[in-house]
């Protein structure tokens, strides 16, 4: 929490930076020591915490899941067993729902990133101070350490890039020549081929802007969303520092927010899943 040794806004710098391994000005490479080393170091750096919170909580999920399936009985299931079942049930409802086309990867796509962005997205419940305390303790005050991934616009739009790409080879794959059809003969189109001719650079534009903001709303919103829930946790964790009564208020928020945080992050893995369906439905679709 903040203290006398250092201020609010030093307080939420500090949580609000990535461990970030890269090249220093010198041409060594090492960790950063600051915000403003990390901003040095330029587009090929790496954020450390977010590759390994990502890449462990991607384990967890799929021991989790290896697991239930290696247990799997024709009985009535019970525990964790019926609530994998429950979650593939209901992720292959909403594949159903929205997905036309037909492709075995799209289930366990959609699955995967639920599940993936969930648990993600589930550590912002923890203490905001609690696993940066731990890690200061351990390698000293310039040991910054974001434990949510999804609070990284690099994670969200890694994942959002991912999608994009699937999109575009299956637009390619399904359609063929009808994927340069859609970019370039719609939304205007002539029976008159030099009109036509004038319509197409103006379709591919209209369309490219839109093709290419699906992946970039995709990744904003999950990262806006969790990035704006981590900051209040932030904000409500520096009254703890102000006193006895305004600690006790702090707590009361901190409850408050947590219970509804859980919809939040639910929510925001559900709506990633079903724009990511939807979307590669649209590839697997010609209009």
């Amino acid at each position: 929490m903040a203290s006398g040794t250092q201020t609010s806004t030093e307080y939420i710098q500090h949580h609000l930076t990535n461990l970030v391994f890269g090249m220093h000005h010198d041409g060594h490479w090492g960790f950063a020591h600051n915000a403003q080393e990390a901003t040095e170091m330029g587009f090929w750096a790496i954020h450390v915490d977010t590759m390994m919170w990502s890449i462990g909580l991607a384990a967890v999920f799929l021991w989790l899941f290896k697991r239930a399936a290696g247990k799997i009985t024709m009985e009535a299931p019970s525990g964790f067993q019926n609530f994998v079942e429950m979650c593939v049930d209901f992720i292959n409802n909403q594949v159903k729902d929205g997905f036309h086309g037909r492709n075995p990867l799209i289930a366990p796509l959609a699955l995967t990133i639920f599940a993936w962005v969930f648990l993600m997205n589930l550590m912002d419940l923890l203490p905001v101070d609690l696993i940066p305390f731990i890690v200061q303790k351990i390698f000293g005050a310039h040991a910054y350490q974001k434990i949510v991934p999804s609070t990284d616009p690099n994670a969200t739009l890694g994942m959002a890039l991912g999608v994009f790409i699937l999109m575009i080879f299956y637009g390619i794959k399904v359609k063929g020549i009808g994927f340069v059809k859609e970019l370039t003969l719609q939304p205007f189109s002539s029976k008159n081929p030099v009109i036509q001719a004038i319509f197409v650079p103006i379709n591919l534009f209209l369309e490219l802007v839109s093709l290419i903001a699906k992946p970039f709303s995709l990744g904003l919103r999950l990262f806006g969303n969790m990035y704006a829930g981590e900051m209040i946790f932030i904000l409500i964790a520096i009254m703890y520092s102000a006193g006895l009564v305004l600690g006790v208020i702090a707590g009361a928020l901190q409850l408050g927010w947590a219970i509804f945080h859980i919809l939040v992050i639910t929510l925001q893995a559900f709506i990633f899943m079903v724009l990511t369906i939807v979307y590669l439905s649209m590839a697997h679709e010609d209009h």
